[in-house]
């Protein structure tokens, strides 16, 4: 059973071929044997699993449908989960329960989705690599000696590893797209605003989305139609009609035209994966797109302007954990003052600590026009090319990373290396466009994504190029060795 997909899962549900409380203890006694080579789960939600799992089954046998409904998945464990543990990686939030469950999780409950744990991340979804956790570095399943990527990497490692069928994720920079790209699984962003943020901690909030980390675009779509809609809730959420994402997947990509921007193929990309890349778009040739090359001639300012936004919301966000109301707390602290010192000190790691002092340094006086403001014009201007270039092209195509996946360590003391990482993917969030990452093969052993940028709420014209692409090749199919 751990080898099927979501929409394998749904219709095996909906046939009686076995009860989502069978699968559930399936995945449960697998993680429970697994997981301690990949360390991708935080906490486990055993009990809340197996009476979600009944629960599910007893709507099936009362006659509802519906493709989540028993469906196991895992969160993010950055989502506020009620009652259960929602630490975001780091010793700051150990000890938090959250008091209530977010958006997201209550919508995808509703829709009878089994909830089997939290997944781990890097510390507040600080990071490209799932190193920067509190509770250790994720394991990437194809290869233990590498990274699964970040900050979502443990649910890709999940994904990957057949111990889940899909997860949440969020993506600030890339944190959905990147680790998708490393475990060989289709990851989507969202537009910024189509899924609620409401319970979901904040790092950056003008560019953090949540969204699925799935094996197909197909499951992809399943999940994001749970979660997906408009909440009152959230101030950014946009009060847009969800479409039926799965009603498109078919649709004939004849004439669609698809853009190639010659930034994408400059220095710092691995010739392989640029290979992968040219034959990926062959592939879509082959099924009726037009290929036109394209510029963004602003993409080289992405990193800088990403790198001063991020950490400045981040340094005004992390601002409430001061060891006052919950989170951790010091031992015997002297005063006001030694309290929040000792407990921001001890309870954030060495990454968090840097984007604060990146961030409160960016923000401070003298230096906010210089460099925050400085860095919101850029972000205009890669906004601009992007409207430009959707007025000539339908999506834009390109490398998800630079590289495939790294080994664990190996950037540690080189942080702005692990930065670079996200090159591709940062543009998305900084224009606040959906972006999809989908399979596309391997080198070294290592997979590797490719990168399908579209206009506003398109969600569904990357979903549907995705799933014809998986139609006619088969990378999406391939599991790791082990798992």
């Amino acid at each position: 059973m751990h080898q099927m997909t979501l929409a394998e899962i749904a219709r095996g549900l909906a046939d009686k071929k076995f009860s989502s409380e069978e699968l559930t203890k399936t995945l449960l006694a697998r993680i429970a044997q697994l997981d301690p080579q990949l360390n991708s789960f935080i906490t486990l939600t055993e009990d809340l699993a197996l009476e979600q799992a009944k629960a599910a089954d007893a709507r099936r046998a009362d006659g509802e449908t519906g493709a989540l409904l028993g469906a196991p998945i895992g969160h993010k464990d950055l989502f506020c989960t009620l009652g259960v543990r929602t630490s975001c990686g780091s010793k700051m939030l150990d000890n938090f329960k959250a008091p209530y469950d977010a958006t997201v999780v209550s919508k995808l409950a509703a829709a009878g989705a089994v909830s089997l744990g939290k997944t781990n991340m890097d510390e507040f979804a600080m990071g490209s690599a799932n190193e920067s956790s509190y509770y250790g570095a994720v394991k990437n399943p194809w290869n233990l000696e590498h990274v699964p990527g970040g900050s979502s990497g443990g649910s890709a490692a999940a994904v990957a590893a057949r111990l889940l069928p899909a997860a949440t994720g969020t993506d600030t920079g890339g944190s959905i797209r990147q680790p998708a790209a490393l475990t060989n699984l289709t990851g989507l962003k969202p537009t910024y605003g189509r899924v609620s943020r409401w319970g979901m901690i904040a790092y950056a909030s003008s560019l953090d989305q949540g969204g699925p980390l799935a094996r197909t675009a197909e499951d992809c779509a399943i999940l994001l139609q749970g979660m997906a809609g408009f909440d009152p809730q959230d101030s950014t959420s946009i009060d847009e009609p969800v479409p039926d994402f799965s009603a498109s997947l078919n649709a004939s990509l004849q004439g669609l035209r698809i853009g190639v921007p010659k930034e994408f193929f400059s220095e710092g990309l691995d010739p392989r994966i640029a290979e992968l890349v040219h034959t990926s778009i062959k592939e879509l040739e082959k099924l009726g797109a037009v290929i036109k090359p394209i510029s963004l001639p602003n993409m080289q300012h992405a990193i800088p302007a990403y790198y001063v936004i991020a950490p400045a919301e981040a340094s005004s966000n992390l601002s409430r954990f001061d060891g006052v109301r919950f989170g951790h707390r010091c031992e015997d602290p002297k005063d006001l003052t030694d309290l929040y010192k000792r407990s921001r000190a001890e309870g954030f790691g060495p990454e968090v600590q840097r984007r604060i002092l990146v961030g409160a340094y960016a923000l401070s006086a003298g230096y906010y026009d210089a460099y925050y403001l400085q860095a919101q014009k850029i972000r205009r201007l890669i906004k601009n090319d992007f409207m430009a270039a959707f007025n000539e092209v339908d999506i834009i195509l390109g490398p998800t990373t630079p590289n495939p996946a790294w080994k664990i360590g190996a950037k540690n003391s080189d942080p702005v290396s692990a930065y670079l990482e996200d090159v591709y993917t940062i543009t998305a969030n900084l224009a606040g466009l959906p972006g999809l990452s989908m399979p596309a093969g391997f080198v070294d052993g290592l997979p590797v994504g490719v990168q399908l940028l579209a206009p506003y709420f398109q969600e569904g014209r990357l979903l549907n190029v995705a799933h014809q692409y998986q139609l006619n090749t088969d990378w999406h199919t391939r599991s790791p060795a082990g798992f």
